[in-house]
């Protein structure tokens, strides 16, 4: 362990990190030691990591804001990725940004909103990062990141390759990627529209928001995904597990698709509470709930 400590901070320059809690970077601030914690500032160091990972035979998993994320109380061997470095953007011309993995969602929504950029303002408020929302393919409010992803560059081993939307298989908060891949890079295509118009929208969408989704405690966002033709919050409530609790966790009685944190919570009462409702609205609806958040690590 001591040489792959080693190896990685000759590349990082002390941003390595051992036996880091993963609570501190999730939403739902819960979650287990990672064995190697790792923070690249740049694509060329992303791709060192994952070459020296991968001579080394060493796993490791990829997180951004934290947000849409479960990481069970055991944590995760071997190596998380930590994207929150790479966070540059640039303006292509012809309605096109390309933008990094690690750059907030918040932030590209409210700059291609000033340059006249319409795609993503429905998604105003969305926590999480670029990368994390292509690779569920994000979307609220008729739009999902699938509309303007036109191009991603893939990380890999030491080398990086384009990949175009279509290869991704874009679906329902899903996209197909390869295992040893991280986004590193996306490029986007917008449709032009009136700057203050799309800057008025967002204003509308996070009072929206924040009405409808301000559950007041630590969360990951919706839990389960919408079934087709039907609701999940609306599921969850007609099987009367809005205000259910496990431990130091319940569900909100704001948004019956939310979990809380009270403070106390461990991920091992969000996977018993998150059980408990599946199976209540199995038994109540016929139908069977999926989850929404990446799960991860061990018991």
């Amino acid at each position: 362990m001591d040489s792959l400590f080693e190896k990685l901070n000759l590349v990082l320059k002390g941003r390595v990190l051992i036996d880091e809690p993963l609570m501190r970077h999730t939403t739902w601030r819960v979650g287990g030691p990672a064995d190697f914690f790792l923070v690249p500032q740049s694509r060329r160091e992303l791709s060192a990591v994952l070459a020296i990972l991968g001579e080394a035979g060493v796993p490791w998993e990829v997180i951004g804001a934290g947000s849409n994320l479960l990481v069970r109380d055991g944590g995760i061997r071997g190596a998380v990725i930590h994207t929150g470095g790479l966070r540059r953007w640039s303006r292509r011309g012809d309605g096109r940004i390309r933008a990094e993995a690690g750059l907030p969602l918040t932030t590209l929504i409210r700059e291609s909103a000033a340059l006249g950029f319409s795609g993503l303002e429905m998604l105003a408020g969305i926590p999480g990062t670029v990368g994390g929302a292509v690779a569920m393919n994000a979307g609220a409010g008729g739009q999902e990141m699938a509309g303007v992803v036109e191009e991603m560059i893939l990380a890999g081993p030491g080398a990086e390759e384009p990949w175009s939307a279509a290869e991704c298989a874009f679906a329902y908060r899903s996209c197909t990627l390869p295992a040893d891949r991280i986004v590193a890079e996306v490029s986007l295509r917008f449709t032009p529209d009136d700057p203050e118009a799309l800057q008025e929208e967002i204003a509308r969408r996070l009072i929206h928001r924040r009405a409808a989704q301000g559950v007041g405690g630590p969360n990951a966002g919706s839990v389960f995904k919408n079934p087709p033709g039907e609701q999940a919050w609306k599921l969850v409530e007609r099987a009367g597990m809005r205000g259910a609790s496990q431990g130091g966790v319940r569900v909100s009685e704001k948004h019956a698709n939310f979990i809380v944190n009270d403070g106390r919570g461990r991920a091992g009462d969000i996977l018993t509470l998150m059980e408990k409702i599946r199976q209540a609205v199995l038994a109540k609806t016929g139908i069977e709930l999926e989850s929404e958040v990446r799960i991860l690590g061990e018991e």
